[in-house]
């Protein structure tokens, strides 16, 4: 009677096992968004004081990582970018979104245009 059940409850957990895996597999196979942001700076001084502080910690609250920022951007080809870029990753563009929806995005943000003309886009990445 025990080896009638046994091999319906092994192939069951094979099942169970199996879609953990493919789960796991796709969460993992899921590509990040790079966020990439192009900044006009009118006023150096103000911007870093009052804005760049405020804008990097709600990213990190959000879940955005900051690869990269500043004022070293050396044009390659083309039309050169603003003087100043943010290269930022997120998980997705579902969390991205959710950062750039939030009040506190926009409320940090009225401060930012105060001092700076932004241009702004998103690339999903290929996955990993």
């Amino acid at each position: 009677m025990k080896a009638k059940y046994s091999l319906p409850l092994a192939l069951l957990a094979g099942v169970g096992v199996g879609a953990i895996a493919v789960q796991t597999l796709h969460a993992q196979a899921t590509p990040p968004v790079y966020y990439i942001a192009e900044v006009d700076v009118t006023n150096v001084d103000a911007y870093v004081k009052e804005y760049a502080p405020k804008a990097q910690d709600i990213i990190k609250k959000a879940g955005g990582r900051i690869l990269a920022a500043g004022q070293k951007v050396t044009a390659l080809e083309g039309d050169p970018p603003k003087p100043r870029v943010a290269i930022i990753v997120w998980d997705n563009m579902d969390k991205l979104m959710a950062w750039r929806n939030s009040a506190e995005f926009k409320d940090t943000r009225q401060i930012g245009l105060k001092y700076a003309k932004f241009r702004n886009f998103a690339i999903e990445g290929l996955p990993q």
